[in-house]
């Protein structure tokens, strides 16, 4: 685990960004539960742009997770066209009809009731736990990893056990207030998807690049 100086720093630097720089999404406008589930559903190997068009469309057609439950296989399916990766709508249509059948129509707040939903994996469970019930629990995407490897561990990729440290420091990270927790689980992973991407991070527009061992080392190989 790295100091607690720089989860602090880290943090502090991070928060005060998103203030400054969050995308207006329209997901980050609810804490509906079904709502954050259909996009988090959406958002999985979709462009943001691509699931911003088709997020009103589809909640206007089930506006709750009643309404998906009672649909057609079909009308999901056509709700969910162009999109992709339709096993990922007929996951939905599933937990929505466990859920209406099981939990009353309410999609459940604790992680570990949210992983035995069908389609649900950890990250899922995480992210609907904190942005539906500002729960202080990490949400570790794709996004997310990349950003605590290079920040806290100065690397690219990870092994299996450095996954496991990855979920443990972002365990870690994840303020105790739930309000606060939210907007960190948001922020880290808009900074992911933002300035450190994938490719060609743009880390001299860094906000945490004081605070990142990978951040610093590109640094001193530009100064060279």
């Amino acid at each position: 685990m790295r100091s607690g100086g720089q989860r602090v720093s880290f943090t502090r630097r991070l928060l005060a960004w998103y203030a400054r720089s969050a995308r207006d999404l329209p997901w980050r406008r609810t804490r509906d539960p079904y709502r954050v589930l259909v996009s988090e559903v959406m958002l999985q190997q979709t462009q943001v742009s691509r699931v911003s068009e088709f997020y009103p469309r589809f909640l206007e057609r089930f506006p709750t997770v009643q309404h998906l439950a009672r649909a057609e296989p079909r009308a999901v399916r056509e709700a969910w066209d162009g999109l992709g990766y339709y096993a990922r709508a007929s996951n939905l249509h599933a937990l929505a009809r466990v859920v209406s059948r099981d939990f009353d129509g309410r999609v459940p707040e604790n992680p570990q009731a949210l992983l035995k939903l069908p389609g649900v994996g950890p990250y899922t469970a995480g992210a609907v736990a904190s942005f539906a019930y500002e729960k202080p629990v990490p949400a570790v995407d794709t996004n997310v990893a990349r950003v605590i490897r290079r920040v806290f561990f100065g690397r690219e990729t990870g092994t299996r056990k450095r996954e496991t440290n990855v979920w443990r420091t972002a365990a870690a990270l994840v303020p105790k207030n739930g309000k606060k927790a939210w907007k960190f689980n948001q922020a880290i992973m808009e900074l992911g998807a933002l300035i450190c991407v994938a490719r060609k991070p743009r880390c001299p527009e860094c906000p945490v690049r004081t605070v990142c061992r990978t951040g610093k080392r590109r640094g001193r190989r530009l100064d060279v």
